[in-house]
């Protein structure tokens, strides 16, 4: 195989980071411990920050909600209108006042 036929390389950014000496050695550590390398490391955090706060995709979440709360009936045959649903933002009911 030439290296022609070889994988693309994925284009990265480069991004610098100023961290405080703590935070420093911890990722040195947690380098070290692991095995990853720190921007590894740092990919992985950010993702797990990013899911952590809702930064993940709507199919994503749908995945996730249908896991823990069950597929509603009908999930097979109307998935499109199902998946169109969760990127619908959702009402809030309003309140009557008096």
């Amino acid at each position: 195989m030439s290296s022609h036929d070889s994988a693309p390389k994925r284009v990265r950014e480069p991004v610098q980071v100023y961290l405080e000496a703590d935070d420093s050695a911890l990722l040195a550590r947690l380098a070290d411990e692991t095995g990853l390398t720190k921007a590894e490391i740092l990919r992985r955090g950010l993702r797990g920050f990013a899911a952590g706060h809702g930064g993940g995709s709507p199919m994503l979440r749908f995945v996730a909600e249908g896991d823990a709360s069950g597929w509603r009936a009908g999930v097979a045959d109307h998935h499109d209108e199902v998946l169109a649903d969760t990127y619908r933002p959702k009402r809030t009911k309003r309140t009557k006042r008096s």
